[in-house]
C-alpha cells in the first residue's frame, strides 16, 4: 500500500458529502430496480456505486463488486460493499460519486441517456466503462457512443505514469489472462480533470464475479481487483 491511501482517508468524508454538484431531492434514494441491492437510503459518510442500466435495459450482472470491500480494507473508505442498479436516464444518477458501465453486445444510447450522462460527467461525476468478456461489439459501440456525447472531446490512451496507478496499489504494469497486445487504458478528460477510464479489454475481477460468471471467452486484465480499487481512490480524490 503506498501514501496515496492516507490522501484518501483524509478527504473521503468530504468526496462522499460533497459527491457531486447539483444533487437533487430525488438523489437521496437509489433506484430500486433491485431491491435487495437497494439499500433504501443513502447513510453518511458511506460511498456508493452506481452500476448502470443503460440502452434497453442493458447492464451488467457479472462485474465483481469485490473492489469496494478491497478498498475498505487497503483504505479508511468506508463503502456500500454492494453495486446499486441506476438508471442512466434518472435524476438518481447524481447522488453516486462513481459509476460502473459494462456489458456485451451491440448497444445505442437513448438521447435522453447520452444527455445524461454528459450532465454526469460534467458535473463531477466519474465512470469506468469495460467491455464484458472482452466483447468487441460492446466496445465499438461505446466508443460510437462516447463520440456522441462528446463530439468535442476525444478519448486518450493513459500512461503508466498517471496517478491511477500507485493511488493505492502500485501498479507497474497492465497484464491479461492470455498472451497478447499490451492492454490499455483510455480515458476522457473535462478540463484537465479525468472522469471517465475506458478498457476494451476488460476490467472485471472474474475470480470473485460469481459461479456462474466465466467470461469464458475474454481476455481480462488480470489486476482489474487493484485498478478498481485505484480508480474509485482516484474518483474520490481528484
Amino acid at each position: 500500500m503506498t501514501p496515496g491511501c492516507h490522501r484518501v482517508a483524509r478527504l473521503v468524508v468530504a468526496a462522499a458529502a460533497l459527491a457531486l454538484l447539483g444533487q437533487s431531492d430525488a438523489a437521496s434514494k437509489p433506484d430500486s430496480l433491485d431491491s435487495a441491492a437497494s439499500p433504501g437510503v443513502f447513510e453518511s459518510g458511506v460511498v456508493y456505486c452506481a452500476n448502470l442500466v443503460y440502452a434497453k435495459e442493458k447492464t451488467s450482472v457479472c462485474y465483481a463488486d469485490h473492489f469496494l470491500k478491497q478498498i475498505e480494507k487497503e483504505t479508511h473508505v468506508r463503502t456500500s460493499k454492494r453495486f446499486t442498479p441506476v438508471k442512466l436516464e434518472s435524476e438518481k444518477l447524481y447522488g453516486y460519486p462513481f459509476a460502473m458501465m459494462t456489458g456485451q453486445g451491440k448497444f445505442k444510447l437513448t438521447p435522453t441517456q447520452r444527455q445524461s450522462l454528459r450532465n454526469y460527467l460534467s458535473r463531477g461525476g466519474f465512470l469506468v466503462a469495460s467491455a464484458g468478456c472482452s466483447s468487441e461489439q460492446w466496445a465499438i459501440s461505446f466508443e460510437q457512443q462516447i463520440k456522441q456525447v462528446f463530439p468535442e472531446l476525444k478519448m486518450i490512451e493513459i500512461g503508466e505514469s498517471h496517478p491511477i496507478f500507485r493511488t493505492v496499489y502500485d501498479i507497474k504494469a497492465l497484464g491479461t489472462k492470455r498472451a497478447g497486445p499490451k492492454p490499455k487504458l483510455k480515458g476522457l478528460e473535462i478540463e484537465g480533470k479525468l472522469v471517465l477510464v475506458y478498457s476494451k479489454d476488460g476490467l472485471n475481477d472474474t475470480a470473485k464475479a460469481g459461479d456462474n460468471c466465466c467470461c469464458c471467452g475474454g481476455n481480462e486484465v488480470k489486476n482489474a481487483r487493484q485498478i478498481n480499487v485505484n480508480l474509485m481512490a482516484y474518483a474520490l480524490t481528484h
